[in-house]
């Protein structure tokens, strides 16, 4: 990362688990099979991959196989997702494992690495979950935009032709739109159709 960018990733993953696990707490039981923009989710399978995504965190800084974690849990719950990241926060509280390799699904990255891409796909599912459920899809500004700084580092727009990069090619944002619609559009999420009045 440039001297520009933080190297802790920690804060900013506990801060985006806080938004999530709120953000899940609130959703009503009849929005559970409303769709959201990631095309592969309804509301409730969104909500078992966020569950997928902490226990996965979890397991990787107990230095655990990643890949034996399902990234899709059984429950949809906040509790549920709010134990797993407590957990997931007080394993990471070791420096040590910002510097530890690990083997994860876009292959081998220093932890802290790792954590940040947590934290990105933390935050631009809480984006897709808030924009479907009707809530506020905007989370801390700074917290938006350090993490849309790392993801444009990391997750260049040009490697989106690569058929092994996870992401769709950067949607262009709206002229209003607010650093967690614009970290979504980075992803590749179209957002206008999610975002009219």
């Amino acid at each position: 990362m440039t001297n520009t960018q933080p190297t802790d990733p920690r804060p900013y993953y506990t801060a985006a688990t806080e938004w999530v696990g709120d953000l899940l707490a609130h959703v009503r039981d009849d929005q559970l099979d409303s769709p959201t923009p990631c095309d592969d989710f309804d509301v409730r399978m969104l909500a078992r991959h966020l569950n997928g995504t902490a226990h996965r965190s979890v397991a990787l800084a107990a230095g655990d196989d990643v890949f034996a974690v399902p990234s899709i849990d059984e429950h949809h719950d906040s509790a549920t997702y709010t134990n797993a990241t407590d957990q997931a926060v007080a394993l990471w509280s070791d420096d040590a494992k910002l510097v530890a390799p690990v083997r994860v699904p876009w292959g081998e990255v220093p932890g802290a690495g790792a954590l940040w891409g947590y934290v990105n796909e933390t935050l631009v599912h809480g984006w897709d979950l808030a924009v479907a459920t009707g809530q506020n899809a905007e989370t801390e500004p700074a917290l938006a935009e350090t993490t849309l700084a790392v993801a444009r580092q990391f997750i260049p727009a040009e490697i989106r032709a690569d058929d092994e990069v996870p992401f769709d090619a950067v949607v262009e944002p709206r002229p209003e739109a607010g650093a967690t619609e614009r970290l979504a559009n980075w992803s590749g999420r179209e957002s206008e159709s999610w975002t009219r009045a």
